[in-house]
């Protein structure tokens, strides 16, 4: 089972990564936060403070996950391509 599928690119997402560090991931519906924590951590190298989860109402669990202070979220968005 894949635990992150894609990482979200919206105006939302990006103002998000800017102002609070976060970036928003769509993840598998039975992912756990201890997953995706997990996941994203061993994925980029990264330290992961907090994971927020929802599920939208298209179906898709979204994952807000917010970095150490010492781990920009635009540096992972640039390796991802979405700036």
């Amino acid at each position: 089972m894949k635990t992150l599928l894609y990482p979200l690119a919206t105006e939302k997402s990006i103002k998000l990564m800017e102002s609070e560090n976060k970036l928003v991931f769509v993840v598998n519906l039975k992912s756990t936060k201890p997953e995706i924590k997990k996941a994203i951590e061993e994925e980029f190298d990264v330290k992961v403070t907090d994971v927020k989860t929802l599920v939208d109402t298209k179906g898709r669990k979204k994952a807000y996950v917010r970095f150490a202070m010492d781990t920009p979220a635009i540096d992972i968005a640039t390796k991802l391509g979405l700036m």
